[in-house]
């Protein structure tokens, strides 16, 4: 079981704020706790990697510093709610009709008309790569009478789902060079104004008062970009940042409980076991090791009490599992190892997964399997397990992506003709309840769907899933109203300041 040194954490906490008090942004205007207009600073995780692009990941970052905004939101369930968009109905089996809102201005003054959600929709099915929102689906969009008509190749329920994606965010047409390249700043539509980006290391973003909804009650917000988990955290201890994102799980116990809080993400660290070849061919072996698991075992061990035991494939960060969920029944019954070997593969990139794989090794080994172990970094060892080249393996994966819908998860990880099916899973089953699935309409008929497709998956033991994730936020005792958002779309909005 691993242990952590306190003492010794502590010290590299006040190291890290002493040696890293430059990597944080000044602002430009005053940082201060005790205006309630003050400017609120950030301290956030990774540095853009595409020059704050939106057809990037780095669109996420644009969406939680409330700069850029799309056309659709989600609530909680997933489903589609205004936007930018008032509006939208089905007026064809592959076409969708959405109406602008009106009195909407870009931060270069310009307004929000059809004619520029077509121009961003448009340059994003052109961009290299595409948002991956869009990986797989031809979409064409037009302005006609004021509106916006956008047709897919193909019936898509999730049109709405996916004009949700922060990655096709309208930005005013003054952000769009001839050179494809995209440029954000003073360019989105929402309560701030993205006014400076320095590089990999500081962004600077003022109170847009224009803004056509609740004006930012923070006069701003410095946010810089601070890769190293202890530092981020000591950013918090120091007052150096009023907002942390992804605080690690060993800094956590180190801050005052005031200052944390754990949000649920719609992520899942899943066992998958080879179904092609070696000795999880056997269901009754596949069986043997879901057994075999204990799970809250590695949730307090490893995670430190910070992650939920899962139940299935989806988790916490999303409601309506399990209030939904039925026990599954007609489970294998679990064979005897009698000593098979197998091959237990992970990646080190996530900290904590090496230390799962050490876990389940004992857990298996104590079933009566023989275990070796394979680690490496997940861009040397992906290609080797999507060839089936491991007996079991384990990863930590998103279960919803852009579309705030798990279907395409299942698809791509579960059925025959998955992209990223680690399990070599090939189902009759599976891939009936996954079809049936993707063809219902966004609603509780398409989530009780959902629900029987991850039945289906969890039947065979291809995947026995073992934990759900939670992302540690750091909040200083005078920040009011930050979101709390599974999805990651949200942190600083309009409500959000300081005391």
């Amino acid at each position: 079981m691993h242990h952590r040194k306190t003492m010794s954490a502590v010290a590299v906490v006040a190291a890290s704020a002493l040696l890293l008090t430059g990597c944080f942004a000044s602002g430009s205007g005053q940082s201060t706790d005790s205006s309630g207009d003050g400017r609120i600073k950030l301290a956030m995780l990774q540095p853009p990697r595409s020059g704050l692009s939106p057809f990037s990941d780095d669109a996420f970052k644009l969406s939680r510093w409330s700069t850029a905004e799309t056309l659709v939101n989600l609530d909680e369930d997933g489903d589609a709610r205004p936007a930018l968009a008032t509006e939208w109905k089905r007026v064809s089996g592959t076409t969708w009709e959405l109406t602008i809102r009106q009195g909407v201005t870009f931060h270069d003054g310009s307004a929000l008309t059809a004619e520029a959600a077509v121009n961003t929709l448009t340059r994003a099915t052109k961009a290299s790569p595409k948002p991956r929102i869009l990986d797989g689906v031809e979409l064409t969009a037009k302005a006609e009478g004021g509106k916006v008509l956008v047709t897919t190749g193909q019936p898509d329920p999730l049109v709405p789902q996916r004009l949700s994606s922060p990655q096709l965010a309208i930005l005013a047409p003054s952000a769009y060079g001839a050179d494809g390249k995209v440029n954000p700043v003073g360019t989105g539509s929402g309560p701030y104004k993205l006014v400076n980006v320095n590089g990999t290391t500081t962004a600077t973003l003022d109170r847009y008062d224009g803004y056509w909804g609740e004006k930012a009650k923070a006069a701003g917000i410095d946010a810089s970009f601070v890769p190293d988990g202890t530092a981020r955290a000591a950013a918090i201890r120091s007052g150096q940042a009023h907002i942390v994102e992804a605080v690690p799980v060993s800094q956590a116990a180190l801050l005052d409980k005031e200052t944390v809080t754990e949000v649920p993400m719609p992520r899942t660290n899943t066992l998958y076991l080879n179904t092609k070849s070696g000795p999880f061919t056997d269901p009754g072996l596949r069986a043997a090791a879901r057994a075999a698991i204990n799970a809250e075992e590695i949730v307090k061990g490893v995670y430190e009490g910070r992650a939920d035991v899962a139940k299935g494939l989806l988790g916490p960060a999303l409601p309506w599992a399990a209030a939904g969920r039925k026990e599954l029944t007609d489970r294998t019954v679990a064979a005897d190892p009698k000593g098979a070997a197998i091959t237990l593969a992970t990646f080190s990139d996530r900290a904590e997964l090496p230390e799962v794989a050490s876990v389940l090794q004992q857990q298996l080994e104590r079933a009566g399997f023989k275990v070796q172990q394979v680690v490496r970094e997940y861009a040397h060892i992906e290609q080797d397990a999507l060839a089936g080249k491991f007996d079991a393996f384990i990863l930590s994966r998103a279960t919803v992506l852009d579309s705030g819908d798990p279907v395409a998860y299942m698809k791509s990880d579960f059925t025959c003709d998955g992209s990223f099916n680690i399990a070599q899973l090939c189902d009759q089953n599976v891939d009936k309840a996954v079809d049936k699935a993707t063809a219902i309409e966004a609603g509780d008929q398409r989530r009780a769907a959902i629900l029987e497709a991850e039945a289906a998956v969890l039947r065979t033991d291809a995947a026995i899933p073992m934990l759900h994730e939670r992302v540690i936020q750091g909040d200083a005792t005078s920040v009011v109203d930050s979101a709390r958002d599974p999805r990651e779309r949200l942190l600083i909005t309009a409500a959000t300041r300081l005391k």
